[in-house]
Formats: C-alpha cells, structure tokens, sequence
C-alpha cells in the first residue's frame, strides 16, 4: 500500500494542476513546516492550481494545498488553521485508520488513488465518501491543529473565521451549502465555529500575520481570480469577493473580479452594479486592465460607443497580448464605423 502511495506521489508530481512556483511552494511549505515542528521532514507540500476550499493529507506526508482555499484565506493563520487540521488527521493516524476499515484491495487502492486526482472536480463527492473521517476525527483534528497553532504562533481565534467566512458562501448556493460533499462528514459549520471559538479562547497570544500574507500571495492574486470567476458559481463568488473587498479594502483586483462577475451574470441591476465595481476599482492604486475591458463591454452593449472604444483601446494598451486581445481589437474596428 506504501508503494502505492508512492505511485500516487509521483503522479501528482507530473499532474498539469500542480503549480510549479519554488517560491508560492516553499512559503506554504514553510507553514506546515512550522505547524509540523519535528514532523517537518515528513511533510512535503503540493500546491494544486484547483479554483475550491480544500487541503488534505495523505498518510504518507504528501499534502495538497489548492489555490481556492489560498484565495480566500486573509491571513497565514487562517490557512495555519486548515493545514494544521490536516496535519491533526496525520499525526493521529486518522487516514491509516481509514485505509485499515477498507475491505478490500481495490477499495484501499481507490482512496489512494484519490490523493493523486487533482483537479478531477467529479471526484469531490467520491473524496469525501472514501475519506468519511468521523466526526470524532474531525474535532480531534481540530484539537490538535489549534494546539499546532498556538505552538507555531498563531492567533488561534483565526480558525473560527475560516468557517464564519466559509458559511457566507454556503448559504448563497441554491441548496444553503446543505449538498456539498466536502461537507458531508464534517460537523456543523456553525457548530464548528463555535466550537473553535471555544477552544481558541484557552490560548492566549500569537499574530494572524495579515501583512506578511497578503505580500506574499499578491503576485498570484490575479490568476487566481480569473480561475474563481470562470467557476460560474456566481452567487458564491460574489459572496467571496464582497468579503474580502470589505476586509481589504486597498485591492482593487476583488472589486474588478466582483465587477466581471456581475457582468457575466447579466441579471437585471447586475450591469449596474458591475460598471459601480470597475469605477471604483479605478479609484484605487494598482487597477488591473479588465476593469477597462468591463467598461469597455456595457458601454458597447449600451451603444456608448466613443466611450466603449476608449475604454477598450486602453485594456489594449495595457495587456497587449492578452489572450482575448484579437476579439477586442475587432470590437475597436466595429466601434470606428
């Protein structure tokens, strides 16, 4: 079976979803190392380019760490939250556990096999079916990981937030989040807060590490937006970046991707609110192109057309070679006419 999971590394080391960026790579390897602590040398982290909430652990030490849940993570003890979790699952052996109640080879071989399909989004409910830790593994996971917090330095209280932020998402979705496998065998969301409230107001001291964070993954930011956009969940999408456009006000990139959100949504007030997001994205320092392409696209649609081919013209100017850039050019020329 140790062969197996070995195998399974190995793939996921060749897999297309795996984000080969040494530095993005070795600061949240550089977390879970702190988390760790002597168990560091038997933690090796992937960071997987998958748009959802999600981290796990295999038995062996081999982590996965998606760009979703990077997204909405504010803090470094946010995601000390969710890597210590799994790194609790680890340490108290949830997963041989899991592995040992399997009743066959096959069955054992498909859990493994789960570890190493990043990226196969019909794959969540099989995850969650097969990992089904139980709800007592889930509450000593988050023991031990707000135990791995406070050790590391971390505020402990961050943990709640992660599910507090998590929850405004859940509820925008048609079903109230009631339905996402991921969730299945997990306690309560709201249960879960408050019970991590609880534990974390034993501990006292440590930093969330906000400015830290927030440098780091900025160089990233953008990318990881356009994929959280192109999801086409945008009840949830809009729930996420009205947060944290709220929590961190001085980034215009959550008000542009609010923006395009809103636009491909097409409701009824829903180009309003977009051209309101791009305009006060262009308010603030560091606006990416889009917003101009945003712009650009209602007005052209609401037939401004001297505004519409300003505003396009100057998304071209500044991404020339975006991937999008020949059907701009062709709405320029249309506009001339």
């Amino acid at each position: 079976m140790w062969a197996m999971m070995d195998r399974e590394e190995s793939r996921l080391r060749r897999s297309p979803f795996t984000l080969r960026d040494a530095q993005l790579q070795g600061y949240v390897q550089d977390i879970a190392c702190r988390l760790g602590g002597e168990h560091c040398p038997d933690i090796r982290v992937y960071v997987m380019r998958t748009p959802f909430f999600n981290a796990s652990m295999a038995p062996n030490g081999m982590m996965q760490v998606w760009t979703g849940l990077l997204l909405r993570v504010e803090n470094e003890a946010q995601l000390a939250a969710v890597l210590g979790h799994e790194i609790g699952h680890y340490l108290a052996r949830h997963s041989v556990e899991r592995l040992r109640d399997a009743r066959s080879h096959s069955a054992a071989a498909q859990v493994f096999g789960l570890f190493g399909l990043v990226g196969a989004l019909g794959q969540l409910g099989l995850a969650a079916s097969m990992m089904s830790y139980s709800r007592d593994h889930e509450r000593e996971a988050d023991r031990i990981g707000l135990l791995l917090m406070h050790k590391a330095g971390y505020a402990t209280a961050e943990a709640a937030r992660v599910w507090q932020n998590l929850q405004l998402e859940l509820k925008e979705r048609p079903d109230g989040g009631a339905r996402n496998p991921l969730f299945a065998t997990h306690p309560a969301p709201e249960d879960r807060q408050e019970e991590l409230a609880a534990l974390a107001a034993t501990y006292t001291g440590g930093a969330p590490n906000d400015t830290q964070w927030q440098k780091r993954v900025q160089p990233y930011l953008r990318d990881w937006l356009i994929e959280e956009v192109k999801r086409g969940q945008h009840e949830e999408t809009i729930a996420l970046l009205t947060r944290l456009s709220r929590d961190i006000p001085s980034r215009p990139e959550y008000l542009v991707a609010r923006g395009e959100t809103y636009r491909l949504r097409g409701g009824k007030e829903d180009f309003d609110k977009a051209l309101g997001d791009y305009q006060a994205a262009l308010a603030l320092e560091g606006v990416p192109p889009e917003a101009y392409r945003g712009l650009g696209m209602i007005q052209r649609m609401r037939d401004q057309q001297a505004e519409a081919r300003t505003n396009l013209l100057r998304y071209l100017e500044l991404a020339p070679q975006a991937p999008d850039a020949g059907m701009i050019k062709s709405y320029v020329e249309e506009l001339k006419s």
